[in-house]
Formats: structure tokens, sequence, C-alpha cells
């Protein structure tokens, strides 16, 4: 008896110490865990949807759920439909161009009945945008004329995948983002998934508007500790972590009353009150410098601005621009605050993206600037303005 008493005494010993080291290297129930592991069975975390017009749900049954904060919609897709359809000829063309106006404008009216009926029942509102190939300014007009979208509904831009011939260049969503911005006062969330949001997380320096938009991240996985981009994200605005793809009859890993498995299901890392407080998600995070980020000294020779009229190079990193003289079309080097550089890069990205490639060395020419229409003494362009946040 006194021996199994003992035997027992030290298996319990060894249990105690074995569940010590696994807290130890688990990190506990640390802050990490619940936002990267399952956060969805934290009953106190929000939970957002989204859908689009071929979904059916109930919104009076779903409010029912009490985690559920705020429902997002899909807004537009690419660039309207052609409502000129008595311009086409042939019969059968045109009659398809009326099928997909008809279908355009019933999408937009159901859009807009679902919003009102979302916000009488308390729920918050957001709209996204299908990024398509090309026209990002145009595509963001559309998107911000077809959602109306008020000072407290979210605004998110779609990019389903890195593949430009399917969907926006991230080179043109950092214009559509701008552009957005100009419109409706406040930056989009970014909608995307792992690959392409680790592909900008690592080249942060190259986007640095799309690195810090608030991150809207598709995986349909438990645990994403190991896959989150980090970058300049810590944490993530939403996770879609449920779709029609990890959700059948028998198991789904979240199904709000008065919804279907094909609609998606979101969870933020902040309770219902939070997330309300935050909502709409409208401005960049903070940047984060990456740790091989050339230090003000070092001057490198791929960050460094060549002036053409003949003075000494200065080291970008600092704080300089380039301007061109309207008489002799030389480039000279002028050195401006932090600030200042900072918000004439914000003015000019845009427009000069489409003439980015007519300069070789400096990616901007007098020809370019007359078409654009821009002012010869604005053209301020440094090639990696998304180290001015560093500075």
């Amino acid at each position: 008896m006194a021996r199994f008493e003992g035997a027992s005494h030290l298996t319990c010993r060894l249990r105690a110490f074995a569940m010590i080291v696994a807290a130890l290297f688990s990190g506990g129930s640390s802050h990490a865990e619940s936002e990267f592991r399952t956060p969805w069975s934290n009953k106190e975390r929000a939970i957002v949807l989204d859908g689009y017009e071929h979904n059916s749900f109930n919104l009076a049954e779903i409010v029912k759920d009490p985690r559920v904060a705020a429902f997002i919609h899909k807004g537009s897709d690419g660039m309207p439909a052609n409502y000129h359809c008595t311009r086409i000829r042939e019969a059968m063309q045109q009659e398809l161009c009326k099928r997909i106006w008809r279908n355009y404008s019933v999408s937009r009216e159901l859009y807009q009945t679902r919003r009102a009926l979302a916000k009488v029942l308390g729920l918050k509102w957001g709209a996204y945008h299908l990024a398509r190939p090309g026209n990002p300014i145009d595509q963001a007009n559309h998107f911000i004329d077809y959602t109306e979208p008020t000072a407290d509904e979210l605004i998110a831009i779609d990019i389903e995948d890195n593949d430009p011939e399917k969907f926006m260049s991230l080179r043109d969503a950092e214009i559509f983002a701008e552009h957005v911005k100009f419109r409706a006062g406040r930056y989009p969330v970014l909608y995307t998934n792992g690959i392409t949001a680790k592909y900008i997380a690592d080249h942060r320096l190259e986007f640095p508007i799309l690195s810090r938009l608030p991150l809207w991240y598709a995986r349909y996985e438990p645990d994403i500790a190991l896959h989150f981009p980090k970058g300049n994200w810590r944490d993530y605005a939403l996770w879609q972590f449920t779709s029609q793809s990890n959700c059948s009859k028998q198991r789904c890993p979240y199904r709000p009353p008065g919804t279907n498995r094909d609609i998606d299901v979101n969870v933020a890392d902040m309770t219902v009150a939070e997330l309300k407080r935050s909502w709409p998600f409208g401005e960049l995070v903070k940047a984060i410098p990456p740790d091989d980020l050339p230090k003000p000294d070092t001057k490198p020779a791929d960050i460094l601005v060549a002036s053409a009229g003949g003075k000494s190079p200065v080291d970008a990193t600092l704080t300089a621009s380039v301007l061109l003289q309207p008489k002799s079309g030389l480039l000279q080097v002028r050195a401006m605050t932090v600030g200042a550089l900072s918000d004439a890069l914000s003015k000019s990205i845009a427009r000069q993206i489409d003439h980015i490639n007519s300069h070789p060395a400096f990616g901007i020419s007098p020809a370019c600037l007359g078409k654009a229409g821009i002012s010869l003494e604005a053209a301020d362009h440094i090639r990696y303005p998304a180290l001015t946040p560093f500075l």
C-alpha cells in the first residue's frame, strides 16, 4: 500500500512537471495564442459576416447571435456594366448587354436594401470592391459611386490573388487605395489571401500603402501563427476563417443563425464593443522598418538620388526630392523637410505611376509631365517613398 501511494505521488509530480513545461513552450494562454489559434472559440471575440448578391440570408435571424457585430457586402466588381445597349447592332449581343445591365441594376438595389435593413437592426456595415485588371482610378470612382459609403461604413479592396491577368495588380491597387482615400477621406481595408499578403509584407518598401492597409486575412485553417505575414502587420483587422470550402452540413467552424454554409464568417481580435469603436478601420497601420533598412550613413547605391545639374549626390534616406528645371531640362536635388517630402510623395504617387517608365533613371520626363498636366516644379520623386515613415 505504501509502495502504491509513493508511485501515485511520483506520477502526479511528473504530470505537473509536464504541464509546466508544456505551458512554458506554448506560451500558456497568451494573447498570441488566442489571436492566431481558433479565436472564434473565445465567446468574447466579435464575429463579422460577409456575402454577395447571390447569398441568401436572414438579417433578422442573424442579429440574434450577440457576437455578430457587422456585415460586409460585395459592392462593385471591376467597372460598371454598359448601359448603352441600343448602340450595339448585333441583336444577340444587344440582348446580352441588356441582361447584364439589368442584373447590375438589381444587384445595386439589393445592396442598398440590405444595407438599410442591417443598419436598422444595429449591425455595422461595410462594402468591398472586387478589383479587376486595369483602370484603378476609374474602378475607385465606380466603387465610391456604387456604394455611397457614409463615414461609419467600412470600405475594402478585394485582391483575390497576386495575378495581374485576373485581378488588379498590386501597383494599381496602390493607386486605387490612394484615390479611395481622396474620395472617401479614409483608406480601404485590404482583403487578400495568405500568399499575396506575405508577398506584400516581404516587399513593403515597394508597396508603402498596401503594406499598411488594415488586413482582412483569408485563410481557412485553425492555426495561422506560422503563416501570418507580419511585415507592418502585427495583427489582422479581420480573419476570414470560414467559407463554403471548409463548412459542410455536418461540420462547420462557426455557423450563425439565419445563414447557409455558403456565407463567409470572419473573426476580430476584439470584443463586439471594441470592434464597433474601431470600425471602419480607415487609418494606415504603423510602419515598421525592415531589419535590413539602410542606415543614413551607409549611402546604398540603389537609394542614392543623383543630380543631373552637376551637384554632389544626396542620400535619399535623409530628406531630398528631385526637381526638373523647366528651361534647362536638367534634374537637381532639392532639400526638404521630412513632412514636406512625405506630403509631396503622397500627392504625386498616383499621378506619376502611369508614366513611371518614361525615364529609366528617375521615372519622369518633360513629355510625361506635359501629358499628365503636372507642373514641372511639383515633380517630386524618389525610388523608395516607403522609406519616409522611418526618417
